[in-house]
């Protein structure tokens, strides 16, 4: 996520670079830069440049075609301009640094056992699978990995992140999170035996974020509107949506539209699961939309390597909250394992994290969310004419309270779906809390997480979504209540993606139209720069936790990898 530098498709590398690039007494600090290139021999050449520059290659990023470096700055402009080199990113402020993680000394928790924890391997419930339910996910995509490749396992809705313009990254997952969290919600692996919480559902997969976590509030926005227009497209039944991400909102829920968005989608029938954030016991708000009171807001707990409830604690990193709003419920969130990317972006990273083969592990309230995602998933099957309101319901009565705890942090306790599909149907519950208007500001909605233009630096602040259109929450929150902000292709009056559906996946467009900068998307490369938001919320991996101030743009949940 660091300050995309400059695109450099085409360019000569002069005698006159490559003397600058060796000449000692032009050397200027040393930068830290993700680099990608179009071939293997464009590979080959940058490495080489950046070594004889003083450089050192610090990563391999085989999913990009590309590495991470350090090289004295002076040498930038050189890289930048060598044929075959597509891009040239700054890794700065979001890097995210094995100095800057900690050993939480937790131990693997197979998907299987996870399962267990859930409740959801006891007898009234080993026969759900999640057959006939579909889970949304919005997240940065889904790998065709084993567990994950069956037909029909996985259908990829509209690509709405800065990689959908870039051939081949349409819709993969080269971050690395999303995968790890279709993997807990409904992964399925008959070659090795993992199997996620509900294994026959149906994911639709949403991509939001590229391999560096980049994404604006208004592509999430538009993600989550497109799950609320298509949710009873043939073959999809959209009955819930996972969003493991939360930014630190600077106005309330009432107003905030990401709070709105998550609050329209509940009231077409979707139970939205949403990660508290992973800021501790120290944190007095949980992150947004899970601040909105009617979704179910999801905190993880420390099951401490056993799958009893008995010892079970809420996890040092989930946010407390207040007592107006924290966790509805937790889920083991400590050292899960799911899988893996091969060469994402967290897995070169973090190579500590691999389990296995296909196996990686991590700990947060991301991870927690999928697994009540996949629980709901179970609940559905079991009872499909239940209401958000009443699946909210069910969950929160038959959760275990968790002893000694602390009770804001805890919320009703620890997830068990076996008691909840025992209680059976629950009378006509419906929550009353104010209704949000969505009628605040998308720069309130990012609070301090923001993205940044490539090539000119201007970083998209204020009322205007990535193509430069002007938000107007009053002509967009009914049609957004209604379950019609999306027409065809078309959000908030530019055309995002295509309409055709071969199957498995919506057809991508080019991005033709003008930016936030008024400039061209046409070969254009973007990135997420100037994080200092909460954004996605995978806490942890393999037993590693973030420290204060570590990744700044914590956004998506994922909170650190290892």
């Amino acid at each position: 996520m660091g300050v995309k530098l400059r695109a450099g498709l085409a360019g000569v590398l002069t005698a006159v670079g490559l003397a600058a690039v060796g000449a000692p007494a032009v050397a200027g600090p040393p930068v830290d830069v993700i680099v990608r290139t179009v071939s293997p021999e464009a590979l080959a050449r940058a490495e080489a440049l950046v070594r004889r520059s003083g450089g050192t290659i610090e990563q391999d990023l085989a999913v990009i075609s590309g590495f991470a470096a350090r090289l004295p700055s002076h040498a930038l402009a050189v890289l930048e301009r060598m044929p075959g080199v597509a891009e040239v990113t700054a890794d700065g402020t979001v890097r995210m640094s094995g100095k800057k993680w900690i050993d939480d000394g937790g131990a693997n928790t197979p998907a299987g056992k996870v399962k267990k924890i859930a409740g959801g391997k006891k007898a009234n419930t080993v026969q759900l699978t999640g057959a006939g339910v579909g889970v949304a996910l919005i997240d940065s995509g889904v790998a065709p990995v084993p567990g994950l490749d069956e037909p029909g396992r996985v259908v990829n809705g509209p690509d709405l992140s800065f990689e959908s313009q870039t051939p081949g990254l349409v819709n993969i997952d080269t971050y690395g999170h999303g995968t790890h969290m279709a993997g807990i919600i409904a992964g399925a692996d008959p070659a090795t035996g993992f199997e996620g919480m509900a294994p026959d559902a149906k994911l639709i997969s949403l991509k939001v974020a590229a391999a560096d976590g980049a994404a604006d509030v208004s592509q999430v926005i538009a993600a989550i509107d497109w799950v609320v227009t298509h949710r009873n497209d043939p073959g999809l039944n959209i009955r819930v949506l996972n969003l493991s991400f939360g930014t630190d909102s600077t106005q309330s829920a009432l107003l905030d539209p990401l709070s709105y968005a998550v609050e329209a989608a509940w009231r077409k029938g979707i139970v939205v699961v949403v990660a508290v954030g992973n800021d501790g016991a120290a944190a007095t708000r949980v992150t947004m939309p899970a601040a909105n009171p009617y979704v179910l807001a999801v905190g993880a707990s420390d099951s401490h390597g056993t799958e009893e409830h008995a010892d079970d604690t809420v996890a040092a990193f989930s946010n407390r909250g207040s007592a107006v709003r924290h966790a509805d419920l937790l889920a083991t969130g400590r050292s899960v394992v799911s899988l893996r990317v091969p060469g994402s972006y967290i897995d070169i990273a973090y190579p500590g994290a691999r389990v296995s083969e296909t196996t990686f592990r991590g700990s947060g309230t991301s991870q927690a969310t999928a697994v009540v995602s996949g629980s709901v998933a179970l609940l559905l099957e079991n009872q499909p004419k239940l209401s958000p309101d009443e699946v909210k319901n069910l969950l929160i009565e038959s959760a275990d309270p968790l002893s000694g705890s602390d009770p804001i942090a805890a919320g009703a306790g620890q997830i068990d779906i076996a008691e909840a599909v025992t209680m059976g149907k629950p009378k006509k519950v419906t929550q009353t809390f104010a209704r949000a208007t969505g009628l605040g500001t998308l720069e309130g909605a990012r609070g301090s997480s923001h993205v940044t233009d490539d090539e000119t630096g201007v970083v998209l602040r204020g009322e205007r979504d990535i193509f430069g259109s002007p938000w107007n929450p009053a002509t967009w929150a009914p049609r957004a209540a209604e379950g019609k902000a999306w027409t065809g292709g078309t959000w908030n009056g530019k055309v995002w993606t295509g309409t055709d559906y071969d199957g498995t996946s919506w057809t991508a467009v080019t991005w033709n139209t003008a930016t936030w900068t008024a400039s061209n998307w046409a070969g254009r490369r973007w990135t997420g720069s100037d994080w200092t938001g909460q954004t996605w919320t995978g806490r942890a991996w393999t037993g590693r936790a973030w420290t204060s101030g570590t990744w700044l743009g914590r956004a998506w949940t994922g909170r650190a990898w290892t």
